[in-house]
């Protein structure tokens, strides 16, 4: 059942490209305009209280369900036909990259790097770095709204991320796919020298393995394997995680492993002590990741990198080995 409730916004507290945080009856929460409409001061909405009401870890506030009073009766995209989220209260039509035109038979050793965790997102992009076109693309496994990532938002504005894709389920990206395999083909035919793909904020979880929104990134390494690219995997990993489950290299990386049928070669931190069942893996020279991340926002869990090393690098490990191979490309 959906929890809905009626409320006025009482407040606007920023507003972002695609996203707009605003209070209702003085509880926060956030609007997607391009999904709902605009949204202003004294509009009258219906919101979903739900996840709030749980006290769930990405619950801290709502999500307007409706608008009212300037959200009735939008028009969908010029152009589109096939339905996000179909069959649910929350269908809308958009308009998918697949259409209208043929994508190529393979990837071409394009590097593609599979996250299962948003967080791990920045390290990542950040290993990269400069002078690399880069496309994020967005698996179903936590938030589905990519606009909701302030995370993806400075990364466009840094030049590290070029272009975002929303794939399945996912929406309000720059560019919207079917399925990860479209996606990652997309993004060969539009040139783009790497991929990172993870799942948006606020993983799904059970607490058990395999019920995991981490398991995407084996749905991205088993896509990109046979599509012919270069899969790495972003090892989560931590020294600080209070979970046993998760000390050390998280049971997630055994659970990916287990599922990708051609095993993504796993990026670890040079120097750092590795588990022996980590294969097929490559050490890399990570020497600079404190240098590469000094100006960008890192977190996880409420962490930053001084609280949880390990985690920032091992992602930023992954990003730094994708450079590798997109230099090995260019030659």
């Amino acid at each position: 059942m959906l929890t809905l409730r009626r409320g006025r916004v009482t407040a606007v507290v920023s507003r972002a490209e695609g996203l707009v945080r605003v209070e209702v009856d003085g509880s926060p929460c956030v609007a997607y305009p391009r999904l709902t409409g605009p949204v202003a001061l004294g509009d009258d909405v219906v919101v979903n209280v739900q996840a709030r009401e749980l006290e769930l870890g990405s619950g801290g506030f709502d999500v307007l369900h409706a608008n009212l009073t300037r959200g009735l009766e939008l028009a969908p995209d010029a152009g589109a036909h096939v339905m996000k989220l179909p069959y649910t209260p929350a269908q809308a039509a958009a308009v998918h990259a697949e259409e209208g035109r043929e994508l190529p038979a393979t990837l071409d050793g394009l590097p593609v790097v599979c996250c299962s965790l948003h967080s791990q997102v920045v390290p990542v992009c950040a290993g990269i770095g400069d002078g690399v076109r880069v496309a994020y693309v967005q698996l179903s496994g936590g938030a589905l709204p990519v606009s909701l990532s302030d995370a993806v938002r400075l990364l466009r504005e840094r030049g590290l991320v070029s272009a975002s894709v929303a794939v399945d389920a996912c929406v309000d990206a720059d560019v919207q796919c079917v399925s990860v395999a479209s996606a990652l083909l997309w993004c060969a035919a539009e040139g783009f020298d790497a991929v990172v793909c993870g799942i948006g904020p606020g993983i799904v979880g059970t607490g058990s393995s395999f019920g995991h929104g981490g398991v995407a990134a084996a749905a991205a390494a088993n896509a990109a394997t046979a599509l012919g690219g270069a899969a790495v995997l972003a090892v989560r990993a931590s020294e600080a995680d209070e979970r046993e489950r998760h000390r050390g290299v998280s049971h997630h990386v055994r659970d990916v492993l287990r599922l990708a049928t051609d095993g993504p070669v796993a990026a670890w931190p040079r120097g750092a002590e590795a588990s022996d069942w980590l294969r097929p893996r490559e050490d890399v020279d990570i020497s600079d990741w404190r240098a590469a991340c000094a100006e960008l926002p890192l977190s996880h869990m409420g962490r930053g990198a001084d609280e949880d090393e390990l985690f920032f690098k091992a992602a930023f490990a992954a990003g730094r080995l994708a450079r590798s191979l997109v230099s090995g490309r260019r030659v």
